[in-house]
């Protein structure tokens, strides 16, 4: 069998745990007060076994600046970042702080994810997509 871990990272609310969910079926938000309030604040975990033997873990972390010690501790042993990026909003301040980390951390492989491509309009002089924020 073989492992990989990966780990996410991107700003607060663009959807990391909600990819997490969807990749794996598990919600990485367990505890009563990420519930409630919507935001991942410890390190969530989840899973995917594939059927050549491929175990990949996942490390789920809280994107809020005030949580960036809660992130250092999930990314110290990822493969693999996630790096996950909102349509409507782009690049933010913990996108561009967590991908410092991951290059401290020397993590050399990773995946970029566009998520809430819903939220944006089509600009149809050109045929590409335009952020409504």
């Amino acid at each position: 069998m073989r492992y990989i871990i990966l780990g996410t990272a991107g700003h607060i609310d663009h959807g990391k745990s909600s990819l997490v969910k969807a990749l794996t079926g598990v919600d990485p938000d367990r505890l009563k007060e990420e519930k409630e309030r919507g935001i991942t604040i410890d390190l969530g975990f989840a899973d995917i076994h594939y059927p050549d033997g491929l175990t990949v873990g996942i490390v789920d972390v809280p994107g809020h600046e005030r949580l960036v010690r809660n992130m250092l501790a999930g990314a110290g042993g990822i493969d693999i970042v996630l790096l996950v990026i909102a349509a409507d909003e782009g690049v933010m301040p913990q996108s561009r702080e967590h991908l410092a980390i991951c290059n401290l951390l020397d993590i050399k492989a990773g995946i970029v994810a566009i998520t809430k491509a819903d939220l944006v309009e089509e600009d149809y002089s050109s045929g590409t997509r335009c952020g409504t924020s």
